[in-house]
This record gives C-alpha cells, sequence and structure tokens, in this order.
C-alpha cells in the first residue's frame, strides 16, 4: 500500500498536466465543439483517472495486435509436458552453476512515508463519504417529505414533454418545499423535483423549459454521470485541478442539456428558453445533492449558459462533423497518454517495450512452469525473431540476483580492477556457509559458484559512481542501485526484465556495447556451461532467497549454433523452491524440445 501511494502521487503529476492539456484543447477549439462534445471530453478524462488503480499497464494498439494474433500462435508438442531432470554428469564444461549458490537476505519493511501518505489520503476519502452520507441523508429527508405533483396544467405539460423527447418510461415527478431549483436524481427509480415556488409562480412556457432541461439529463443518463463524478471527487479529494476539472463538468453539463433542448425549439424560442434562466437565476442555486443533475448553478455560470443561448445557432452538417473530428482526435491523444498515469508505470516495475516492430510469437509453456509464476524468453538472432511464454510476467522486472554478475565482471574488466590474464582474488579467510567461497578466487571459479563476496570486492574498487554511470551507460533495467553497495543486486533496489535480459546479453555477445574484445571474450569464457556437438551453452543462474525461501529463480544465456544463436532468459517465482537450479531446469529441456540444444538429459519419472 505505501508503494502505491508512492506512484500514485507521482501519477497525479501527470493527471495534472493531461488536465491542463485539456483545458487548452477547450480553449482553442471552444467554438468548433458542440456543447455536448464539450460535455462528453470530461467522460474521457473520468476514464483517465481510474487508469492508476486498473491492476495491469498499458501497451500500445501493435502489442495488443500481436496478443490477439497469438491466440493461435506456437505452442510445443505433448512430449514437452514431461519435465526432463539435469544432472551434473551429463554437462560437460562448468558444473557449479547448477547448484546456483546463494545467500539469504531479510525481507525489507516498506517506507514510512509511503504508508503515512496511504493514511492521509484514506482519511480523506473516509471524510469525503461522511459528506455524501450526509447529503443522501437530506436527500432522503426530501424524498420523505416530498408529494407527487398534483397540478393538472404542470401534469399535462410533463406528458406533452415525454412524448417530445421520446421517453417511454413513466418517470415520477413530485413538488417540495426544500428546493430552490428543479433537480433530477435517482439511477434505478429517477424522480423529478420542483419547487412549490416554481409552480405557484410559474407561465406555462417557462415550465415547460424546466421539464424538458431536466429530462434532458435523464436521457442522457447525467445522473449516473453525477454517481462518477462523486467518486472521482472522493478519490481525488486531494488533487485541486480534479476539483476544478469537476466543477467545469458540471457546467458543461448544464451547456450540454441547453443545448439539447435548444435543438428541439424553434429559433423564435431561443429568446423565451434564456429569459427563464434569467427570471429564475436568482431563485435557483447550486444543486444541493452531489449525485443529482438539475437547472440551477451559480450566477457566473447562469451568465454563460445566457451567453450560449443568446449565441446559438443550429449546427450544420459540416460544422458538425468537424465537432466530432476534433473530438475523436482530442480522445486519441488523451487516451494515448494513459500509460503515464498507470501506477504499473510509474512504479517503474515493467518494462515499457515498444515491440510493434518485431517479430514475436507467443509460446505456451505452462506445462514446464507448473506451480511457478514466470516467463521465457527466446531471441533468435539469425532470424531477428522471438519466442516468448507470458509477456505479462517476461516485462516484469524483479531483481536480477547472481545473473548481474555477468556486467559486474565486465565493469571490473572495463576498469582495470581485473584483467583478462589476472583475475585473481586472494581469499580473506572469512568462513562462508558455501565451502566452495572458502577460497582463493578467479572469474571462472567466482561465476559459476556465485561468490558473492568476489563480486562485491569488485564493486567497492569501482565504486558507487562508477558503477551506476555503467548500469546507465548499458541501461541494466531500472538503473537503480541506491541500497548498499554490497547488495544492491539482491532483492533490493536493481531489477530488471527477463525481455531486458535477453536484449542486454544480445548487446553483449555482439558488443554493441563497444567494450573492449578481450574483457567481452573473458566474460563470455567465464560463463561458458556445456557443448553438445557443435552447439555450446553459455549462462548464469540466479536466485532470490528472502527470510531463508528461495523466491525467484533466474537462468540467463544463449546457445552457439552453427547457424545463429539463440539468447534467453527463464524466470520463475514462487513463495518457496523458486531458484536457479530449478529455473536451469525448466530452460534445458524447453531448448531440448526446440531441438536447440541437445543436452542428452534423462526425462524424469
Amino acid at each position: 500500500m505505501g508503494n502505491f501511494m508512492i506512484c500514485f502521487l507521482i501519477c497525479n503529476i501527470f493527471i495534472c498536466g493531461i488536465i491542463g492539456l485539456l483545458l487548452i484543447v477547450k480553449r482553442l477549439f471552444k467554438n468548433n465543439l458542440s456543447g455536448r462534445l464539450h460535455y462528453n471530453l470530461w467522460f474521457v478524462l473520468l476514464g483517465l483517472l481510474a487508469v492508476p488503480f486498473l491492476p495491469f499497464h498499458f501497451t500500445g494498439l501493435p502489442q495488443i495486435l500481436l496478443w490477439f494474433q497469438s491466440l493461435g500462435g506456437f505452442s510445443l508438442s505433448d512430449a514437452g509436458a514431461v519435465m526432463s531432470e539435469t544432472t551434473v554428469e551429463t554437462l560437460t564444461g562448468n558444473t557449479n552453476w547448477i547448484n546456483d549458490f546463494t545467500l539469504s537476505v531479510n525481507s525489507r519493511a516498506p517506507g514510512v512515508t509511503g504508508y503515512l501518505l496511504a493514511g492521509i489520503w484514506l482519511a480523506g476519502i473516509l471524510a469525503m463519504i461522511l459528506l455524501v452520507i450526509k447529503s443522501y441523508l437530506r436527500l432522503h429527508n426530501l424524498k420523505q417529505s416530498a408529494l407527487p405533483v398534483q397540478n393538472p396544467n404542470v401534469r399535462r405539460l410533463y406528458e406533452q414533454c415525454l412524448k417530445e423527447i421520446g421517453i417511454v418510461r413513466e418517470i415520477q415527478v413530485y413538488s417540495t418545499v426544500f428546493l430552490k431549483s428543479p433537480i433530477i436524481v435517482g439511477l434505478l427509480k429517477p424522480r423529478i423535483y420542483l419547487p412549490i415556488h416554481l409552480i405557484s409562480d410559474h407561465k406555462e412556457s417557462e415550465m415547460k423549459y424546466m421539464l424538458l432541461h431536466e429530462l434532458q439529463h435523464y436521457k442522457h443518463k447525467d445522473p449516473f454521470a453525477s454517481c462518477l463524478m462523486n467518486l472521482a471527487g472522493i478519490i481525488y479529494w486531494f488533487n485541486p485541478l480534479v476539483w476544478y476539472s469537476l466543477r467545469e463538468m458540471r457546467n458543461d453539463r448544464e451547456v450540454a442539456c441547453d443545448t439539447s433542448v435548444l435543438n428541439m425549439l424553434d429559433e423564435n424560442a431561443y429568446e423565451d428558453y434564456g429569459n427563464t434562466l434569467i427570471n429564475f437565476a436568482e431563485k435557483v442555486s447550486f444543486t444541493p445533492f452531489p449525485f443529482s443533475a438539475g437547472l440551477g448553478g451559480s450566477m457566473k455560470q447562469m451568465k454563460r449558459r445566457i451567453i450560449n443561448i443568446a449565441s446559438y445557432e443550429k449546427p450544420s452538417l459540416m460544422k458538425r462533423l468537424k465537432s466530432i473530428t476534433i473530438f475523436i482526435l482530442t480522445a486519441i491523444l488523451l487516451i494515448g497518454l494513459a500509460p503515464f498515469i498507470s501506477t504499473y508505470a510509474a512504479d517503474n516495475l515493467h518494462y515499457q517495450w515498444d515491440s510493434s516492430a518485431e517479430e514475436i510469437t507467443n509460446i505456451d509453456l505452462s506445462s514446464y512452469f507448473r506451480e511457478y509464476e514466470g516467463s521465457f524468453v527466446l531471441y533468435d538472432t539469425e532470424k531477428d525473431s522471438w519466442k516468448i511464454y507470458d509477456e505479462e510476467h517476461a516485462l516484469l522486472r524483479v531483481a536480477p540476483d547472481s545473473t548481474y554478475k555477468i556486467y559486474d565482471a565486465l565493469f571490473g574488466l572495463e576498469e582495470g580492477v581485473i584483467t583478462p590474464d589476472n583475475t585473481f582474488m586472494e581469499w580473506n579467510g572469512e568462513t562462508f556457509p558455501i565451502e566452495l567461497w572458502n577460497g582463493d578466487q578467479t572469474l571462472q571459479t567466482a561465476m559459476p559458484a556465485s561468490v558473492n563476496w568476489y563480486f562485491q570486492h569488485l564493486d567497492e574498487q569501482l565504486g558507487t559512481g562508477i558503477i551506476s554511470d555503467y548500469i546507465k551507460e548499458i541501461g541494466y533495467g531500472n538503473e537503480n542501485i541506491n541500497d548498499d553497495l554490497s547488495s544492491y543486486w539482491m532483492e533490493s533496489a536493481l531489477k530488471i526484465s527477463p525481455v531486458e535480459q535477453v536484449k542486454l546479453l544480445t548487446d553483449l555477445y555482439q558488443n554493441n556495447f563497444a567494450f573492449a574484445l578481450e574483457n567481452v571474450q573473458a566474460v563470455k569464457d567465464a560463463i561458458f556451461l556445456s557443448a553438445s556437438g557443435s552447439d555450446s551453452l553459455y549462462g548464469k543462474t540466479g536466485t532470490g532467497c528472502i527470510d531463508g525461501r528461495n523466491m525467484n529463480g533466474w537462468f540467463v544465456g544463449y546457445v552457439e549454433s552453427i547457424d545463429t544463436t539463440y539468447i534467453f532468459a527463464t524466470n520463475i517465482r514462487s513463495n518457496a523452491n523458486a531458484d536457479g537450479k530449478q529455473a536451469s531446469e525448466i530452460t534445458l529441456s524447453v531448448l531440448n524440445d526446440l531441438n536447440i540444444f541437445q543436452n542428452k538429459m534423462g526425462k524424469s519419472t
């Protein structure tokens, strides 16, 4: 909840920008948009206000089309449903990697600031709900005291108005002494309430205009819109621009209803309709109930409506088409900004991948992953094509754990902390629970055994500034190392997605980083795992162990063959038993059944 609140506040900054953009558009095209479309633009904003609470991140249209195409996409044969069991004896090359040594880290308590902000936000919501309840109780009292309208002239006018608008449903009309202006309330059982003083003082034309106005509210579902506006006001009680927008939306709603009424009238009746507002300007007031729609409004709003009525002309076909075009283009522009106000984007935990130009096949590997959440990503460098299992998780950033050591070693080589000819580090005598760590190390021994102290010593000599510069240079995940220098890659600040792992490995393999070739080759040699015929397997496992439970497992690497190179990344997550060993077994099974790397594994029973 604390993390969500921080992200939600960040989203509100973008929401303010979107509101500003919407207001500019409405101002620029003030005379080109119809009153109804001016009002309808606010519904786009209401939809965007819901985006931070949606449990997914937004993708572009090309990704959505690719998802539909994947419904008939690739799936492995039934042979893939049988898991393969990897044994150390079947692989030649480095063998320690299959055990994926790691140490447990302690779980981290969320930041106090986030929870404090969440508490303030929820307290504000509670206060707003109490105000709404108070208003509802007032409305309930009004309903109890109101009486059905008995005036035969008003009843006759009302029936006539229903026919003119084309409303078949019978909407009850009541009179009350507790209102200054007419309102319509209710979603399932809408009712119109008329002030008694307006009934007693009314002229026939004026009463007709008021009834037409209220029925237009019903026809366009404005009571429902009032509920949405109030919900937005409750959730965004702290955002003054949202409140300003909701006020303007209510104003535009009345102008839209005026426009709808004017469309029904002859031009010579426009003046009478405007005079009705003028005659009752001092008698009506703001609608007293937040979930109702009515004729009333402030004097400033009344002035605006009267000016609109005085200048109103029924739009020509060309003007209507122009208005609709502006509306559609503005709506598309605003909806296109939705990813910026998604908390799933603001939390920086999802990689925003523009895959529209990529050739992607979605594959079903659920039988391999079994109880694990996670994904598998495979990139064919020769065909420039991707195979992805569970694209949603493939774009989710999690801690890289020991897979980060590939790049940590590269940074150390580039800075000369170690060299391709001399990667030796002397053990300081500290005893570790993993026996292989208790001894002198080289890059070739430290990489497969995931010797933490070796890479921590590299980081100490590199320093935070240099590490940060390199991480930004290669674009490593969220590029965040704002934590303890000895553990920022272990279930901590630094996070990366499987797709990013594959893209980075591709850049490493092709040396798109423009690092020294001998340094890149030294890293490649350190992650060599096995050879099978003319194919070679390179990779690195990683395990996230929190409070003694293995909760995050990685296996990333590539298969070098004669014709092409396949870059892959597998990530699995669970409350327990999700480690690099399990991730590597899943990966080797998939590669075996895809005929990419025949690892001579025996099938488990």
